[in-house]
């Protein structure tokens, strides 16, 4: 019988090996053995668990802005009967990064991660529409980053300082032009986006290249800033039960300090300059509702720029960075699209 959440405790050791894969999700066994101070069998042995149970998964993601993909934040307005299929539905979408269901339950917020405007616009001008008991959509292109991605979330804190540095990357400075895939890459990516672990024979028999010829491909990817390993986890294994999106109007001079000074918070998953009548975005997760008031009337609250803020409590996560979020208890894989 596959275990589940209610099976598994994590230890001390299998939240230290979270944090580090935070850190560098594609990091060997044989370093995060090294840095995590056991043998390579006790780190190759807690990870399968881990992402046999669906608590972890590690995927391989481009970085929007850098390949050209046309990233918004969307607020699909429904029915309390249509949330949760219209969630599903888009969940099963590749060009949908993460789905929650908010407000109550009439609200989906989801983030596209189209290839090209024509599929954007398709989503927003057609499919959405159409969809039955869909009563209103609003679309927020993603103008800046200021935290997530390829951002090692500081959530985690249990590895000491020197673990970290020893499994932190040099930092990536992408060229201003953008960086085309080619189909060899996109390749990887297929391979990478449902694990972002997967072997380099793997990835050497999903394109054709060899495995040494693949293993340069993925290193050259990273060190353009177009790919980027991301860790998803289910939360409440950390004590995590409040998760939000924070909407902020901030006036044009003070956006760039803000979003930096978000950036800085440990609560932050994301946070993004978006258009529309609210310049700014985050996504926040803390312990509890009382941890989630007192990040609001603490920090936010000290934050000078930030006018209005309206607090959007997320009531399920649907999808995760590509994975599906099944009862709330174990990632899994979507399935394919017809």
């Amino acid at each position: 019988m596959m275990e589940t959440m209610n099976d598994v405790e994590l230890d001390a050791l299998d939240r230290s090996l979270v944090q580090a894969l935070v850190i560098d999700g594609r990091a060997p066994f044989s370093r995060l053995a090294e840095v995590l101070e056991v043998s390579d069998q006790t780190v190759v042995r807690r990870y399968r668990r881990l992402r046999a149970t669906g608590l972890i998964r590690v995927v391989g993601l481009p970085q929007g802005s850098r390949v050209g993909l046309f990233e918004s934040w969307l607020r699909v307005q429904c029915a309390p009967d249509a949330a949760l299929p219209v969630a599903e539905a888009l969940a099963r979408r590749p060009d949908i990064a993460w789905v929650t269901l908010n407000s109550g339950g009439t609200e989906v917020h989801c983030m596209t991660r189209a290839r090209t405007r024509k599929d954007r616009d398709a989503l927003l001008l057609e499919k959405l529409p159409r969809t039955r008991r869909v009563t209103g959509i609003s679309a927020h292109t993603i103008l800046r980053k200021f935290f997530g991605g390829p951002d090692a979330w500081p959530g985690i804190d249990v590895l000491r300082p020197d673990q970290i540095a020893a499994l932190e990357r040099p930092p990536v400075e992408p060229g201003p032009e953008r960086y085309v895939l080619d189909e060899t890459e996109l390749a990887l990516l297929s391979v990478l986006g449902r694990d972002g672990r997967a072997g380099y024979p793997e990835l050497a028999r999903a394109t054709g290249l060899s495995e040494s010829t693949a293993r340069r491909r993925v290193e050259r990817l990273r060190d353009l800033g177009a790919l980027f390993f991301d860790v998803e986890f289910v939360p409440s294994l950390f004590g995590i039960e409040a998760e939000a999106t924070l909407v902020l109007t901030v006036p044009p001079a003070r956006l760039a300090q803000v979003g930096e000074a978000l950036a800085g918070h440990h609560e932050v998953a994301f946070a993004a300059a978006v258009t529309g009548s609210a310049s700014l975005m985050a996504v926040v997760v803390c312990r509890d509702t009382d941890a989630l008031y007192t990040y609001l009337t603490e920090r936010i609250g000290a934050v000078d720029g930030v006018g209005q803020v309206e607090v959007i409590p997320s009531l399920r996560s649907v999808k995760r960075a590509g994975m599906l979020v099944e009862d709330g208890q174990r990632l899994v894989d979507p399935p394919p699209v017809p």
